[in-house]
């Protein structure tokens, strides 16, 4: 991976961005994306769209979400605790003794924290912690120390940043979905400098806002574009660790190529162009099955207006909704070589009706 490229994932990776709170990693992609897009626009919403041909009438929507989950204060007691609630999904194990940044008038740093398992009666051990037993400790003694810095509504991420591992293995906080915003700024740059586009192809790369809350940010952004076919891409869950069973939930592995998605939310002639580009670009691939709408920002793609023929790439992760979610780094730009190979196939001509 070229040196300016992993720079910009570190960066996407580390700034803080939970749903309604993404403008940190909106100004990053639009400093990146800016000298390989024809245009670059920002909405009410705060969706970030770079565009190549802006005038074509062949529209493709690529998007990847750029919120992540986290925390935010919504009562801070006479002692000074700040007391949270999720923004996206959480399983409440996880920030029992974390360290955490809570992003007021400066960043502060902050503990979680929990009643001590030696002051926990019999009956509270065989429980799992809920959020509302939870609360952040910055050191504190009154309400009046916090509110000189923190205020109802700032938001807390956990201290956890980018990190390479063995091999092409890398960890992270927000991989959910800045891994995502990565491929599709990667393959914009690459249908930039590389060329390949048919003549009245156009390309709207979206860096979508609140997904972990609804996908609202899609919605409105595929509203405006009025697109006739988008790729969606985001994590997916690995299937490659112990106590997952492949006959539940599928096979997807971490290093085997970015994973396609076949079922009712997959447009099939979408599906087929890019399982031939795959196979013609030499990019390996998986397929993931999904029988419903999917819980990503495809479902409100493909519901657009009166439908749009949508495609959902996928990298697959483990510990999603974690601080250290991984993954493959060649996964990462497999997929991105797929997003753009798929571009480059569709013509102004391409039916997408099945």
């Amino acid at each position: 991976m070229r040196a300016e490229s992993i720079e910009f994932l570190k960066a996407l990776a580390n700034v803080p961005s939970p749903s309604g709170y993404e403008q940190g990693a909106a100004k990053l992609y639009r400093e990146y994306a800016q000298p390989f897009a024809d245009q670059v626009s920002t909405d009410v919403h705060g969706n970030v769209t770079a565009t190549l041909n802006p005038d074509a009438p062949m529209k493709i929507m690529l998007t990847a979400h750029m919120d992540e989950i986290g925390f935010i204060v919504h009562y801070i007691d006479d002692s000074g605790l700040l007391y949270i609630s999720g923004i996206g999904g959480h399983d409440s194990v996880i920030p029992v003794g974390q360290r955490v940044w809570v992003h007021g008038r400066e960043r502060i740093a902050g503990i979680v924290g929990s009643k001590a398992i030696h002051l926990l009666d019999e009956e509270e051990r065989k429980k799992k912690p809920k959020l509302t037993d939870l609360w952040v400790d910055v050191g504190a003694t009154s309400r009046a120390e916090v509110e000189a810095a923190i205020q109802l509504g700032d938001v807390i991420t956990y201290q956890y940043e980018f990190q390479t591992l063995i091999g092409d293995r890398a960890t992270a906080r927000g991989f959910d979905n800045k891994a995502g915003l990565f491929i599709v700024a990667e393959a914009l740059r690459s249908l930039s400098q590389d060329g390949g586009l048919r003549s009245g192809i156009g390309v709207y790369a979206v860096a979508s806002v609140q997904e972990e809350i609804g996908s609202r940010g899609a919605r409105t952004a595929a509203f405006s574009i009025a697109p006739q076919t988008g790729l969606a891409v985001d994590v997916g869950h690995a299937i490659d660790y112990p106590g997952v069973s492949k006959a539940r939930y599928g096979q997807l592995d971490i290093g085997k190529g970015p994973s396609v998605s076949r079922g009712p939310n997959t447009n099939p002639v979408v599906f087929a162009l890019l399982t031939e580009a795959a196979r013609a670009e030499g990019i390996p691939f998986q397929v993931s099955v999904f029988p419903s709408a999917t819980p990503t920002d495809a479902n409100a793609m493909q519901l657009n207006r009166d439908g749009m023929a949508v495609g959902l790439l996928g990298v697959a992760i483990r510990y999603m909704h974690t601080p250290c979610e991984l993954l493959s780094l060649t996964d990462l730009q497999n997929c991105a070589r797929l997003m753009a190979a798929y571009c480059r196939r569709i013509t102004p001509e391409t039916d997408f009706t099945p």
